[in-house]
């Protein structure tokens, strides 16, 4: 419990201190011990016992000299000052109008001091008189009026209206609670019960201090509803405001610490460094009662002075929940996965070992790398993934890579603080790492990053951490990549335009999206769904579909969705061959279908036994992608489709072997033999 103030009440009638002494301790009872002495019966005599404020009325001693030699040195003191109360003036304004009315106190001066301010108050319809021991009365006043001195009024009086003693003013009681640091009190209901009670005549006083405490309350109210505890002090270092979230976090209580020194209950929090520097202190991490707070001291300045300071308080684990539920919040803003593995539509074995693959590295909290060429549904892949995954409710985040420049793709990725360059956002911006943090971010085209920004890429990937352009601050970010590349990226390696360190970690789970010609019959699966998505009514003639096994499909899934459409519109419901798109001629020719061996081969297969001879003879496999450069090396117009139907055909034909990943393909005793039969025709 905190120690009661001592409160010393003077006056020169007993009764009037008794009186004083009560409406002191009706608002200050619970805080102060209130002791009350008199002149007339001598209780004043001597020097007072030593207390917090001594406050007394004018007339105890006559003086303030005579009254400093009766209280202890280096006191506090006060005058009393009384007033009325409202219901007393209402029936005094009932008086008949222009009635003489004696008005009865102690002393002359006391009975016009009165007379006075009654008429301040508006009590003016009638003609007052002082009365008081000694004074001449006038035989025609039948009225008189007394605060609870009715042993002076003079007999033969009509009406006699006794006001009782005269309260103290709110503005005494306001100085009292100011005087003893007590300000808490002044919103209590019994202060302001007492403020609405007593009538004043400080109009802009009531005002002023009525503004005052409608900005405190909002103070209280915002402090209150901050997330952060709140502690404030004045510029003596004592404290005023301590916020229930910062009573929870430092274990105190607010009423018990109001008025004292910041460092003897807080010794933690640099208040006196940030009072004497009149800077921002930034937040750092202080260990209080085992919790880590983060500590954040602001000063306040008021005209050019230091009048206090605010100490901003946060569990640290509360700063990473906090961010996680406003990140959480941007899940309504689109960045959530909208496929799952049942929106990937198609039946061959190709797509379905493809599901069965990503469906199980999905669990995983590894890098996903997705090969595969330009629109063979990379992103829906992505997005499945991460609907299959751990990370299913946090957000999912996708960015084309190369649809950036470097400048932008920085910002985009890592977000800005305010005035990072020439036109950012005030306050700053979040990039796309901490939008997905919790959940999964999609690079797409990962292969087109320049090295600068492949190095920031890997150290977010190595630490789980970003920085925001022209920032200084470490944000912690957990986030899930999936990346996509429609190029060979060991290729990129060798020729050193992509991190090989980075290559690593982004391959940590490669996945292999089939393109279009390799899924057999799915093309008619999907070209039935873009149907129905299209709202399109169509059939195909054999011949039709007979070319699309045929068709190289360049374009893949994208190209066939275009084709989709594009019949919608022919106003034909048999799709023969003079309905197919101009541009389907142009996209690509139709897959190479490599002649068996007793049959003469074409250029393009013989090129690809060649080369895997040669790979033989060395006994290093040969892959599809070491196959293509050397194409281009000997000028072959070779694409990837061709290289894969060949291969697969070799394989069918027994003339090699063939294997995905670095494992590369080889040729078979019977493939060697084939060469040996073929060479001396070799263009």
């Amino acid at each position: 419990m905190a120690t009661k103030k001592k409160i010393s009440v003077i006056a020169l009638d007993p009764r009037a201190g008794k009186s004083y002494g009560e409406d002191i301790a009706g608002l200050f009872s619970d805080v102060a011990d209130i002791s009350v002495f008199s002149v007339l019966d001598g209780s004043a005599a001597g020097v007072l016992d030593r207390a917090d404020l001594f406050v007394a009325s004018t007339d105890a001693y006559g003086s303030p000299e005579e009254l400093a030699k009766h209280i202890p040195l280096d006191s506090q003191t006060m005058a009393i000052e009384v007033s009325f109360r409202w219901r007393e003036l209402r029936k005094l304004k009932e008086l008949p109008a222009g009635s003489k009315v004696l008005f009865v106190n102690i002393t002359q001066t006391m009975a016009r001091e009165a007379i006075a301010q009654l008429e301040q108050f508006g009590v003016t319809h009638v003609q007052w008189i002082p009365f008081y021991p000694g004074a001449r009365l006038d035989e025609d006043v039948r009225i008189a009026v007394t605060p609870d001195e009715m042993r002076y009024v003079p007999p033969g009086m009509d009406t006699v209206i006794d006001l009782g003693q005269r309260p103290c003013t709110s503005g005494m009681m306001i100085e009292i609670a100011l005087r003893l640091g007590l300000e808490q009190l002044l919103e209590t209901e019994k202060f302001q019960n007492y403020f609405q009670s007593i009538a004043t005549s400080n109009y802009s006083f009531d005002q002023m201090f009525a503004r005052s405490i409608r900005l405190e309350s909002r103070f209280h109210i915002l402090m209150e509803s901050l997330e952060d505890g709140v502690i404030g002090i004045n510029e003596k270092g004592e404290i005023f405001a301590c916020s229930r979230r910062a009573e929870d976090m430092t274990c105190v209580s607010a009423p018990l610490i109001q008025g004292r020194r910041c460092e003897e209950v807080f010794p933690y929090i640099p208040f006196a460094e940030c009072l004497r520097t009149r800077q921002t202190l930034p937040a750092k991490v202080i260990k209080v009662n085992g919790v880590n707070l983060s500590v954040e001291v602001v000063p306040v300045i008021r005209q050019k002075t230091c009048i206090g300071a605010f100490a901003l308080l946060q569990r640290f684990n509360d700063v990473e929940v906090r961010q996680n539920e406003l990140r959480g919040q941007l899940l309504h803003k689109g960045y959530y996965a909208k496929y799952s593995f049942d929106d990937v539509i198609g039946q061959s074995e190709a797509i379905c070992k493809t599901k069965e693959t990503l469906a199980r590295m999905a669990i995983s909290e590894s890098p996903i790398l997705l090969i595969g060429e330009t629109g063979t549904g990379k992103e829906l892949f992505a997005h499945a993934v991460h609907r299959a995954s751990r990370r299913a409710d946090g957000p999912f985040v996708a960015i084309n890579v190369a649809a950036f420049p470097e400048n932008l793709l920085e910002s985009e990725l890592f977000g800005y603080e305010e005035g990072a360059f020439t036109g950012a956002k005030k306050g700053g911006r979040p990039g796309l790492f901490e939008l997905a943090h919790k959940g999964t971010l999609f690079l797409d085209e990962v292969e087109s990053m320049s090295p600068a920004l492949q190095i920031k890429l890997l150290r977010a990937l190595q630490e789980r951490e970003v920085m925001r352009v022209g920032g200084n601050r470490i944000i912690h970010v957990d986030v899930r990549i999936i990346a996509a590349t429609n190029e060979a990226l060991e290729q990129k390696v060798r020729e050193g335009t992509f991190r090989r360190d980075l290559y690593y970690r982004l391959n940590t789970l490669p996945a292999v999206i089939p393109p279009l010609t390799e899924r057999g019959d799915d093309m008619f699966l999907l070209m039935d769904h873009f149907r129905r998505e299209l709202n399109g009514d169509f059939h195909l003639t054999e011949t039709v579909r007979e070319f699309f096994r045929c068709h190289a499909w360049p374009g893949n899934i994208r190209e066939l969705r275009n084709v989709v459409e594009y019949f919608i519109y022919t106003g034909h419901r048999d799709i023969t061959m003079e309905d197919l798109p101009p541009t389907l001629f142009l996209s690509g020719a139709t897959v190479s279908r490599p002649v068996r061996q007793e049959q003469q081969p074409s250029n393009a297969f013989r090129f690809v036994l060649s080369q895997l001879y040669e790979a033989s003879e060395a006994g290093v496999p040969m892959g599809r992608d070491k196959l293509l450069q050397k194409a281009r090396e000997f000028h072959i117009p070779l694409s990837q489709q061709e290289v894969r139907a060949i291969l697969s055909d070799m394989a069918e034909q027994g003339l090699a072997r063939v294997s995905r990943g670095r494992g590369g393909s080889q040729l078979t005793p019977k493939g060697r033999e084939l060469w040996e039969k073929v060479k001396d025709d070799r263009l």
